[in-house]
């Protein structure tokens, strides 16, 4: 097996958190939960709500199959980060840094801090929009509103990571809350979800039936969740012995396993309260995250609804900006060995987001914001081949991982899942450019 010499990401934090010398069970779950649920906020970012708003509104509960299978193929994908992380001691990024020659380095590191940028865009965005909802603060000021949670990110980690962890589980919490009591007030019918979740040859006849499910499982893998997910389960100080690191691969598996399942009922539910509240009562055109919030609660007769639905955006939005900010300085330092003060590091991501994001408002006003949040899901499209294939070449090369390496099944199925989600995301750019 290989090991790097690099020093790590994060370091701040690296291997900050104590392994409990317990054969309890649960005392070294509760010591191993946390990283799974910052990745699992790139999966209920603001940029999948407009896919599952859309799908909801004009096919009833038909798509809650795909977002079942975007899950499990998330879940396998974010696995074989566990794995790279523990077996190797090193994130993706530097992998990527010692197996690549400079040139080719250098590039995927471009594109990922281009779709880092993408990614924090929407993100951003979605946050702003939030507040405008609630609050009636212009789009221009919420996105300066919302770039100040760089200030908290850095509070939180001076204090230690588990605070950082602590804020992150409270947001998606909160987003989880929020849709419970979207779906009590829309009353769905269970017959209907449970019918929604079973396969259907109408997906692949119905070719705007398809285009939605192939935004939707397009959407599902960030690029920069990869990264990211790879450098935090190394927080976690376990012992460097085989039997250990076998013990951090699975329980870092069950704690992401269980985060994405929670993402899977979020993503589940923007469905679901959609087509509940849209659908069934015959407005089948429902696409816009404005246009959804403002009808909830006319729709369905709670004048909570509309509200209880923008904190939840809110929560949201605030969420990912905080692991799209981690990522980027675990990208910068993996490819390139620069490490920049911490808040310098967080303080560029933010721009990258900021800058295009202002300049969109303020030239082509605020009904511009869902082309550019379109717009960033088609450059984070372009990025994710160049994440997921280094991955799974990764971890099915022997000489790196060593015994840690997957097994034939696995390598299987990880290749099936990076082909079919690297082809839907081809195919969706093209659809994008020819559009």
């Amino acid at each position: 097996m290989t090991h790097f010499k690099n020093p790590p990401s994060l370091p701040e934090v690296h291997r900050s958190i104590v392994i409990p010398n317990s054969k309890s069970f649960w005392r070294k779950m509760l010591a191993y939960a946390g990283p799974g649920y910052l990745v699992s906020v790139g999966y209920i970012d603001p940029g999948n709500w407009a896919t599952d708003i859309a799908g909801g509104s004009k096919f009833g509960y038909a798509l809650l199959t795909v977002i079942l299978l975007s899950n499990l193929m998330a879940i396998l994908l974010q696995s074989l980060c566990v794995r790279l992380g523990v077996a190797t001691g090193r994130d993706l990024a530097q992998a990527c840094r010692d197996y690549f020659n400079a040139r080719v380095s250098f590039c995927l590191w471009v594109m990922c801090e281009i779709a880092i940028a993408a990614c924090d865009l929407a993100e951003l965005l979605g946050s702003a929009i939030a507040l405008q909802l609630l609050f009636g603060i212009p789009l221009v000021w919420g996105v300066c509103i919302t770039a100040l949670d760089v200030l908290v990110l850095l509070f939180l980690q001076h204090k230690g990571f588990r605070y950082t962890e602590a804020l992150v589980i409270i947001l998606v919490t909160t987003v989880g809350i929020c849709f419970i009591a979207e779906i009590l007030f829309s009353r769905p019918d269970i017959e209907g979800i449970m019918f929604g979740y079973l396969p259907k040859q109408e997906i692949l006849q119905n070719p705007e039936m398809l285009y939605i499910a192939i935004g939707i499982l397009g959407a599902t893998v960030m690029p920069h969740n990869l990264y990211l997910h790879s450098s935090i389960v190394q927080t976690r100080d376990w012992q460097p012995s085989t039997e250990k690191r076998w013990e951090a691969i699975k329980f870092g598996t069950i704690d992401s396993t269980f985060a994405l399942s929670l993402a899977l009922f979020i993503n589940s539910a923007i469905l679901i309260v959609s087509a509940a509240t849209f659908h069934f009562s015959g407005n089948y055109n429902v696409a816009e995250i404005q246009d959804a919030y403002k009808l909830l609660s006319s729709f369905l007769g709670v004048s909570a609804a509309s509200t209880i639905f923008g904190i939840a955006l809110l929560a949201s939005g605030q969420s990912s900006t905080l692991t799209a900010t981690l990522a980027g300085q675990i990208v910068m330092e993996g490819f390139l060995q620069f490490r920049l003060p911490s808040w310098l590091r967080r303080l560029l991501t933010r721009l990258l987001a900021i800058v295009p994001a202002l300049i969109t408002i303020i030239i082509f006003g605020e009904h511009s914001t869902s082309k550019l949040i379109v717009l960033s899901q088609v450059i984070l499209s372009l990025q994710l081949p160049f994440a997921v294939i280094p991955l799974v070449m990764f971890t099915s090369n022997r000489c790196l991982m060593g015994e840690f390496v997957n097994p034939l099944w696995l390598k299987f199925l990880a290749w099936a899942v990076a082909i079919v989600i690297v082809g839907l995301n081809v195919w969706l750019l093209l659809q994008s450019i020819l559009s």
